[in-house]
């Protein structure tokens, strides 16, 4: 797989509808047709992430079906649904089996055959904080999971529930929020819960190329002993479930991707632990909230941390990026995602500027039209960037100075370099709301060149400079507010 690879997540349910609807037939993963996938291939995807394939439980359907405040969004953006519309979470899994929605698990290895003869992987889910709450282990091997001391459960009588043999399990629960009540917590302090959590992993490992691991961090002894240790009475194990369990599964699959959905500032310490790429969350907040100068100094983070870092602005648990941005800043959000380093992850509907985010409850989603614009845009940006220089070229984060003097607006432009052989692509982005002008200095430029010619991937424009100017002063950009250039040039 190329370095700094490109990432696009696929609700499975949404898209099988999608396809099926399209071909006037039930599909499954299996019947696809092939040209289908290969249009993501030709749009120079790395790996295609089937975002929810596992079996759905039936009681979190059934919650989701009655639960006032998804039924209102259901209404909102899917008028007339049906029961049968509502599949219950992704997050909630009843079994590591496929859905019987989207086919049958003798379907997903000729998948993943197909997908990587077309040089695409595949990522799947793994859950490892949580199950359904109706999961077969809950009945089979309750001691697994979470059971809470009394006096928790006094104090707390919505943390768990009582399973069809009357253990008391606790729900999954992040520290910050009330606990998932379609979930069962596991136990990670449970020798026996680790060994079945790797017999899955290793399960999975067999049918595809990688998993997006949900909440990685939770999985942490230290997380773990904060969210749960003075109510349980397990005694805590040595070692990192991460640590006991990656090198098992990359001794059996030694190219097998590891991504982790991490916040509050965990992400180098599961780099350490063995995750090939992490969610950059910071960079997200940054680009929503901060200005450029907050995104450039971010940028400045070491190779090896940016490198291993997943690139997004948006996912199906944030709303749409258009959105949260706004259609122009969320383009300039977008070609900053999709051109620094690290795993650069784009999310089904962000292409084309969607604006509804439908509930992953749900297995079909509304119409919406494309936006034109923005459409192009990310058709121009996928093709500048499906280039060697982007993937194996060295990345260099540039300075600017001012155009003139008084002139602070040089503060809202960044820019970066990408060199491979004499290959160069540079990168400039007004992350502003002001137009802007500055000088980008690009390295290498000598005095004796007696121009330079630059090509806009965005605008086709192309640009003849006096290489001893841009020597002197640097390239030259005027840029309305969060506009950009995807510039091609050869030294």
């Amino acid at each position: 797989m190329r370095k700094h690879p490109r990432l696009l997540e696929l609700n499975a349910f949404f898209y099988i509808s999608r396809m099926s609807e399209k071909y006037g037939r039930k599909l499954t993963l299996a019947t696809v047709p092939i040209e289908e996938w290969r249009s993501f291939a030709e749009q120079g995807f790395d790996y295609l992430w089937l975002m929810g394939v596992w079996k759905r439980s039936p009681f979190s359907r059934e919650h989701a079906q009655k639960q006032p405040n998804l039924c209102r969004a259901y209404d909102m953006i899917l008028p007339g649904w049906k029961k049968e519309d509502v599949t219950g979470s992704p997050y909630a899994i009843h079994d590591y089996e496929v859905d019987p929605f989207l086919g049958s698990m003798n379907e997903l290895l000729p998948l993943k055959m197909k997908l990587n003869g077309m040089g695409l992987g595949l990522i799947l889910d793994f859950v490892p904080n949580h199950m359904a709450s109706d999961h077969p282990w809950t009945v089979q091997h309750p001691h697994r999971f979470v059971s809470c001391r009394k006096e928790t459960l006094k104090a707390h009588p919505d943390w768990a529930f009582t399973t069809a043999k009357g253990a008391k399990l606790a729900h999954g629960r992040d520290p910050y929020f009330p606990p998932w009540i379609d979930t069962v917590q596991n136990n990670f302090w449970c020798p026996e819960m680790r060994q079945a959590l790797l017999e899955s992993l290793l399960m999975i490992a067999r049918l595809s190329d990688g998993v997006r691991c949900d909440m990685a961090m939770l999985a942490l002894n230290d997380v773990f002993r904060r969210v749960w240790g003075e109510h349980i009475t397990t005694p805590p194990l040595p070692t990192e479930f991460w640590a006991d369990v990656i090198p098992k599964v990359k001794e059996f699959a030694p190219h097998f991707c590891f991504i982790g959905e991490v916040y509050w500032g965990m992400e180098w310490e599961l780099q350490q632990l063995g995750f090939n790429f992490t969610y950059d969350k910071r960079l997200y907040d940054r680009l929503s909230i901060d200005s450029s100068i907050s995104v450039r100094d971010h940028l400045k983070a070491e190779t090896f941390f940016q490198d291993r870092s997943l690139r997004f602005i948006e996912n199906h648990d944030e709303e749409r990026a258009c959105v949260v941005f706004g259609k122009k800043k969320s383009q300039a959000a977008g070609i900053v995602a999709g051109t620094v380093q690290g795993l650069r992850f784009f999310h089904d509907g962000q292409l084309e500027g969607r604006r509804i985010r439908t509930p992953v409850h749900l297995c079909r989603e509304p119409k919406e039209a494309a936006d034109p614009e923005t459409a192009d845009l990310y058709r121009r940006l996928l093709h500048f960037t499906n280039s060697p220089v982007l993937h194996e070229g060295a990345w260099t984060l540039l300075g600017n100075e001012r155009a003139w003097e008084r002139n602070e607006t040089y503060l809202g432009v960044m820019a970066w370099l990408w060199s491979h052989g004499r290959d160069r692509k540079l990168v400039i982005v007004n992350y502003s709301m002001l137009r802007s002008q500055a000088f980008v200095r690009i390295p290498e430029v000598s005095m004796g060149m007696p121009f330079l010619q630059l090509r806009d991937g965005l605008t086709d424009l192309i640009y003849n400079c006096p290489g001893k100017e841009i020597c002197e002063k640097g390239f030259y950009v005027d840029l309305l507010p969060w506009q950009a250039q995807l510039l091609d040039f050869v030294i």
